[in-house]
């Protein structure tokens, strides 16, 4: 018997997501949107589509109605209603979303729900907390985990050296927000776009810096256990500064809908992306201090015969992922589930989580 399921948002994260629990055959799939234009170009990849205002929260409800679960590939601001709307309806509840805030919201709901919910579970957050967790557990003690991820173009073209990969609202928000890291051992907020860093992968050039959300949980499960833990987001050198230019010298960070109209309408997408994931681990295995890294970089690929780009499959991915690992019991089917609850083993396993393999 198929698993009833709602995934709200069409977009290029939506249609992924879409096309890869249809070729499953274990999923019936509703897909809501406010766009028709987006609904009708899943052309087959849902049983069922509906156009629907997602901000309203009783039309939310209605459509949660009779569904296991319910997945949001929406932008977070929305995160609140939909998850709202899950908890009610006693449905299991994923997203993708990188804002501390809407993560804390769902954290509280889940704390007398009848369900499971599982925010964070694209790329990162999401998939880089796993592998992060699966490589410090292999340490007897811990000094520090770096994480890092770059979703980027494989031709950058323009002076940003960048091109839009997927959600323009979530950029902005992973570009102002303040970032978590530990520090000391102790759990401090840093700020975005600072402590840049250098280095180079295959013999190109790559600068990351602080962002926000890419950490998800994992500084709350690993806190009085590491010393140092922070995330920063991977770009072509240059892309930094170009972006204070833009958000603090220019102010476009205090008008974020003209900033978002400004790069959706001067950077165009690409399917020829590239995700990058390197995570340097260091600690002690026994009275040796040994350093572990993962590193894994991830292209377009084919799905049902459809091409998409390396960041909407990685993203789709995971939260496909989390919910088949849910539905098969693999994971705890109540309360809040984070990212690193589950093994790198399994997700690599999985038939979704083997894009990453």
């Amino acid at each position: 018997m198929k698993t009833n399921v709602l995934l709200l948002g069409a977009g290029k994260i939506g249609e992924t997501i879409a096309a890869m629990l249809s070729q499953s055959g274990d999923y019936s799939l509703t897909v809501a949107d406010t766009s028709a234009v987006r609904l009708e170009s899943l052309a087959g990849n849902a049983h069922k589509t509906v156009i629907a205002d997602i901000s309203n929260a009783q039309t939310v409800e209605q459509l949660t109605a009779g569904q296991t679960a319910v997945l949001s590939a929406c932008p977070f601001y929305l995160t609140p209603t939909i998850a709202s709307a899950a908890v009610k309806a006693g449905a299991h509840y994923f997203d993708l979303t990188e804002d501390v805030q809407s993560t804390r919201f769902v954290k509280g709901l889940a704390a007398t729900a009848n369900s499971a919910l599982v925010p964070q579970c694209g790329l990162a957050p999401g998939f880089i907390s796993i592998v992060a967790n699966d490589v410090a557990k292999k340490f007897d003690k811990l000094r520090s985990v770096a994480m890092r991820v770059g979703a980027l173009p494989e031709f950058p073209t323009n002076s940003l050296k960048y091109n839009l990969t997927w959600s323009t609202d979530g950029l902005i928000n992973e570009y102002l927000n303040p970032c978590e890291a530990i520090v000391g051992g102790k759990l401090l907020e840093t700020s975005p776009l600072e402590e840049i860093e250098h280095f180079a992968l295959d013999g190109i050039e790559y600068e990351a810096f602080n962002t926000s959300g890419g950490l998800g949980t994992l500084c709350e499960s690993l806190l009085g256990q590491v010393e140092t833990l922070n995330y920063k987001t991977v770009r072509y050198v240059g892309h930094r500064d170009a972006m204070k230019m833009l958000l603090h010298d220019l102010r476009l960070g205090t008008r974020r809908d003209l900033l978002k109209d400004v790069m959706e309408n001067a950077l165009p997408t690409t399917l020829q992306d590239v995700v990058l994931v390197f995570v340097t681990v260091t600690g002690w295995k026994g009275d040796r201090l040994v350093q572990e890294t993962y590193a894994k970089k991830i292209y377009a690929q084919d799905v049902a015969g459809q091409r998409y780009s390396a960041i909407q499959l990685t993203t789709a991915s995971g939260i496909c992922t989390m919910l088949d690992l849910l539905v098969t019991g693999q994971l705890p089917q109540r309360g809040f589930v984070r990212q690193e609850q589950a093994s790198l083993e399994a997700f690599l396993a999985n038939r979704f989580g083997k894009v990453y393999a």
